[in-house]
């Protein structure tokens, strides 16, 4: 095997990368800035290497990652031209191995772990084997959400539903996904603003429920508010506003704030309308119950979380009800 000694420009998907004396810990927030998000980073959730991946061309038949410390239960899996080829847990010395990868020249995407924080201290492919860092020709696609869309529950890390568009769709992805924490926050709003993009997704409503953080007198204007922001930088581009999926004990249920999902459904539509009213009209109203409704609660196993199969359910609707919407570069 042969290391290769500097990896750094081989990270897609992360915000940010922290060198720390181990090695490098992506962060999908700017990890300089971890104090303006929060409590701790937004609860800790900004550290998580969601949907991050090493990103790489090569005709190796082996690529083998070590990470410090790593959890024996987290996964990573590596991707060949878009296609998942195997699922990996570490090794007792932490390394992840892949062998048995064709031998042409490919792209090789290493997704690291969907729930933890990763910090990468070593790359290896086959002996002999060149590399370079893929290239990023595709659209790209931010997408914002909480749990639902961090997907920590899905069957390894490329089987996240916003994973799976992406791989289906060939889109370049940048997963803001944070569990728990997704309250529709002013500095969230400037991190997507400030983030290359040809297409943003948003699905908001569940944690602003679960944390009663905004009434019925704020959740719309959040709402609003956070696409305006989001417009300074990216003013024409395609932004679809998911509202949230089913929940059963919360769709009719009143939060501490008198809030309801259907009332939250009804509070986005309102917030869409308000602004497609004021000539935006690249924005791209999603139900949240056309993604993931009462017909899936059979994978809806805390009634809030859809299981693995669940998520790719929802990757399956994102596909045939969003992305024929998505005009990019205004086709």
């Amino acid at each position: 095997m042969q290391p290769i000694t500097s990896f750094e420009n081989l990270f897609q998907g992360a915000v940010s990368l922290e060198r720390t004396a181990g090695g490098i810990k992506p962060w999908r927030i700017p990890y300089e800035d971890v104090v303006l998000y929060p409590p701790d980073g937004i609860s800790g959730k900004g550290q998580i290497a969601n949907c991050v991946r090493l990103s790489f061309r090569s005709e190796a038949t082996e690529v083998r990652v070590r990470t410090v410390a790593p959890d024996p239960q987290m996964l990573m899996d590596v991707v060949i031209d878009n296609e998942l080829f195997a699922t990996a847990h570490p090794d007792a010395d932490g390394w992840f191995t892949f062998s048995g990868l064709p031998g042409r020249e490919k792209t090789i995407d290493v997704y690291l772990s969907q729930s933890l924080p990763v910090i990468v201290a070593g790359l290896e492919i086959s002996e002999g084997a060149s590399w370079a860092p893929a290239p990023v020709t595709s659209p790209r696609w931010i997408t914002y959400g909480s749990s639902i869309t961090q997907c920590s529950a899905a069957a390894s890390p490329s089987q996240t539903w916003p994973a799976i568009v992406a791989r289906k769709t060939g889109w370049h992805l940048t997963c803001l996904g944070f569990g728990g924490s997704c309250h529709i926050e002013p500095m969230v709003a400037r991190l997507i603003r400030d983030l290359p993009a040809d297409f943003i997704s948003m699905c908001l409503g569940i944690n602003v429920y679960g944390g009663s953080s905004l009434s019925a007198r704020t959740f719309r204007p959040a709402v609003i508010g956070m696409v305006k922001i989001v417009r300074e930088k990216h003013p024409d581009i395609p932004i679809a506003l998911m509202s949230p999926i089913y929940s059963p004990p919360r769709e009719k249920q009143p939060n501490a704030v008198g809030l309801t999902l259907e009332m939250m459904r009804q509070e986005i539509v309102a917030a869409v309308e308000a602004l497609r009213s004021r000539g935006d009209n690249n924005l791209i109203y999603v139900n949240g119950l056309d993604i993931f409704g009462p017909d899936d609660v059979d994978h809806l196993p805390d009634n809030l979380h859809p299981d693995a199969e669940g998520y790719k359910t929802m990757a399956e609707r994102f596909l045939q009800k969003v992305v024929p919407q998505v005009k990019l570069g205004g086709k």
